[in-house]
C-alpha cells in the first residue's frame, strides 16, 4: 500500500492536530510514512515487524479531516536506550505537512517525555543536523558514543558506511 497523497485543505491550521500515543491500529500508516522517507535516502527504514515490537515508543500527530476522517500527519519515536539517554528515532512527517513546525512539535513529544521520565540526554542519528540543530542538539563526535548505541548500530545494514550524523542534547529538568 503506498502513502496516500493529497491535497491538505486550505483551511488547514494546527487546531485540527492532536498528539497521541500511537496504536497497533497506526502500524501500516506508520510504516508506510517512514517507507515514503527512506526510500528517499532521507531517515533509515524500519520493518513492520520492529515498528511493532516498538509501537510503544511512538507518538503521532493525527489531522482530522472531518469527522471519522483522520490522517497520520507526523510520527515519531522515544526509544530508552538506559536510564541516562534516550535516542530520539523514526521521526517522519508526511509530505504534505512539511515546513509547518510539526518534525518541531514531535520533537517536543519526546522532550517532554524525557523530563517526565527524568532522563538527562537525548540522542539521534539523523541527515537532517541543521533541523536538529534548531531543535536544541548538538554534533556529537561517533567516538563519544554512548556503549548502548553502538549495540543497536550492529544491526544496522549500514554500520560499516553510516552516513548518519549522532545529535545529542541535555534536557533540563522540570521545565
Amino acid at each position: 500500500m503506498a502513502l496516500r497523497i493529497q491535497s491538505v485543505p486550505l483551511d488547514f491550521h494546527p487546531g485540527n492536530l492532536s498528539l497521541r500515543r500511537a496504536r497497533l491500529s497506526d502500524l501500516g500508516e506508520i510504516h508506510q510514512l517512514i517507507s515514503y522517507w527512506a526510500a528517499r535516502g532521507r531517515m533509515l527504514v524500519r520493518s513492520e515487524a520492529l515498528l511493532a515490537e516498538t509501537i510503544r515508543d511512538f507518538f503521532v500527530l493525527e489531522d482530522q479531516l472531518a469527522p471519522g476522517e483522520d490522517r497520520l500527519a507526523g510520527v515519531v519515536g522515544l526509544h530508552l536506550l538506559g536510564p541516562d539517554l534516550g535516542e530520539v528515532r523514526g521521526l517522519a512527517v508526511h509530505p504534505e505537512y512539511q515546513r509547518r513546525g510539526l518534525g518541531r512539535w514531535l520533537v517536543l513529544a519526546c522532550e517532554r517525555e524525557a523530563r517526565d521520565l527524568a532522563l538527562p540526554s537525548l540522542f539521534a542519528w539523523t541527515y537532517e543536523q541543521r533541523f536538529f540543530e534548531a531543535c536544541g542538539f548538538e554534533r556529537i563526535d561517533k567516538s563519544h558514543l554512548h556503549p548502548r548505541v553502538w549495540s543497536e548500530c550492529q544491526r544496522c545494514p549500514f554500520f560499516e558506511n553510516c552516513q548518519e550524523i549522532p545529535m545529542r542534547k541535555v534536557v533540563a529538568p522540570g521545565d
